[in-house]
């Protein structure tokens, strides 16, 4: 004789659910995940509600960005400074390059979450790009730390944000694309954050873009002429190496390799310091190379005494650094062709150390606080990062980091750059900096922060990024009037 059970009737069947639902709840409320008490820790602390991050309104307060610029000009090389402002007024996103102070000002008076990073101080989309891991792996991250200091983790996201924004304008998108981008990659931002709360300690650390990884996969979504795009960026970036440097930035002079002057942007020491005798001259240089190596690790001080110093100059870079003192240092090791170039960069006061809601940074030696927070925001670092403290031509006494000047460093042409090839960067970029504020900042707050699938943030950030590149045309417009005006002065095409 056979029996079945009897199917529970549907008062039944709701009542049980409630009670599982409630049991669950119950469950929940002993025992919260690590991402529910973030949440509740920050909503009894009063953070501020994402949707706030669209607000941007210039006050009364704001300083004039134009005289932000002058007085940085006070502590540079007063003969860069209007190289510095030609290369700003070239369009407004160039002007955005340079104008860290400006914005860290304005970033100063928006409301934050009131958690820290490490922030990169000037997280924009230049200043991403490809560069070697001491493995030999072409890697992909942040690769400026001028500004880097601790700060609300909002500062960067927003900084970056903008300069999407800023780009997308100058390679005429309209404003749903413009949108679309800046929705994806806070979104990005957003989601690798989510990802890496839940990430043990060490594999946060380990994370890293590894540009042939990404290569392939990002094979099956590119077209062939973007796949052949990415391909020739990343071989220029293979390319570029000391031996390359040597052939385009040296030659003989009287049977010895000199960096030679392609004034003002290359300027050798000889030439700044021509009644110096050249023996006591590289004496004096040799122990500066020498004592800078004391920063760094055992075995990458024996390398770097592998080499032996030939000869130095000033070089200018970038955009925001022309003015600050910048030394490219030529070195070889076993023989004429193992060259290797150092740069010697001036570390002056982070932007962001200014405003006092900002937490202090723990470093009395600028290019200590550059290369901490290097080390702390890269997924791999130079080898031959470190830092010095030398005296100037003037005979001030100033801080710098060193660096590589060129191993395998690259960036992508971001006023080039098609809708497809501007997206998918500026996820990257996201991505990157998402990893970065992980490994410095509580990452399963901030990620409780932003939730999981709430746009509530990215469509923020949209907004304030919008208002922002509308303040940043007329920053931009204010330096073209004060160089009509003889306020400043500014030389073009150098």
């Amino acid at each position: 004789m056979s029996s079945t059970r009897s199917r529970p009737r549907p008062a039944a069947a709701a009542r049980r659910t409630r009670t599982t639902r409630d049991e669950r709840a119950a469950v929940r409320a002993a025992h919260p995940s690590p991402a529910e008490r973030e949440a509740a820790g920050l909503a009894a602390r009063g953070a501020v509600p994402p949707e706030q991050h669209a607000a941007f309104a210039v006050g009364p307060g704001r300083l004039d960005p134009v005289e932000v610029l002058v007085q940085q000009a006070v502590s540079r090389v007063p003969e860069l400074v209007p190289v510095r402002h030609g290369r700003m007024l070239v369009s407004p996103f160039a002007f955005f390059r340079g104008a860290a102070a400006v914005m860290a000002g304005d970033l100063a008076d928006t409301p934050d979450s009131g958690l820290e990073v490490q922030l990169c101080g000037d997280a924009h989309l230049v200043n991403f790009g490809l560069f070697a891991s001491p493995e030999r792996r072409l890697m992909f991250d942040l690769n400026d730390f001028d500004e880097t200091h601790p700060g609300p983790w909002e500062w960067d996201v927003k900084r970056l944000a903008a300069s999407l924004e800023i780009a997308a304008r100058q390679n005429g998108l309209r404003a749903k694309q413009r949108r679309g981008l800046q929705l994806a990659t806070v979104r990005r931002y957003q989601q690798a954050m989510n990802r890496f709360a839940g990430l043990r300690e060490l594999d946060v650390w380990y994370a890293r873009a590894d540009v042939e990884e990404l290569r392939g996969m990002l094979s099956a979504q590119l077209k062939k002429s973007q796949l052949a795009a990415l391909d020739k960026t990343i071989a220029k970036a293979r390319a570029r190496d000391s031996r390359r440097a040597l052939g385009r930035l040296c030659g003989q002079v009287d049977g010895h390799h000199r960096i030679l002057a392609d004034p003002p942007l290359i300027v050798p020491v000889s030439d700044l310091l021509p009644d110096q005798p050249r023996a006591a001259l590289d004496g004096e240089l040799r122990t500066l190379i020498a004592r800078y190596g004391s920063t760094l690790t055992a075995d990458r001080r024996a390398m770097l005494a592998s080499f032996d110093f030939v000869d130095l100059a000033r070089k200018v870079v970038g955009v925001g650094s022309v003015g600050t003192r910048c030394w490219i240092a030529l070195m070889f090791g076993r023989d004429g062709d193992d060259p290797l170039f150092l740069q010697i960069k001036e570390a002056q006061t982070s932007v962001i150390a200014q405003y006092g809601r900002v937490r202090a940074a723990h470093y009395n030696h600028q290019g200590e606080r550059v290369v901490r927070g290097q080390r702390l925001m890269q997924a791999t670092g130079d080898p031959f990062l470190g830092w010095e403290t030398a005296d100037g031509i003037d005979g001030q006494r100033r801080h710098f980091y060193v660096r590589q000047l060129a191993d395998w460093k690259g960036s992508v042409d971001v006023p080039k750059m098609v809708p497809a090839g501007l997206s998918m960067y500026g996820e990257l970029c996201g991505w990157t900096l998402a990893r970065a504020h992980a490994r410095t900042g509580d990452r399963i707050a901030i990620a409780a922060y932003l939730g999981e699938d709430d746009p509530a943030f990215a469509e923020s950030i949209a907004a304030f990024s919008s208002a922002y590149a509308d303040q940043n045309d007329r920053d931009h417009a204010a330096l073209q009037a004060a160089v009509r005006d003889g306020r400043v002065e500014a030389v073009s095409g150098v």
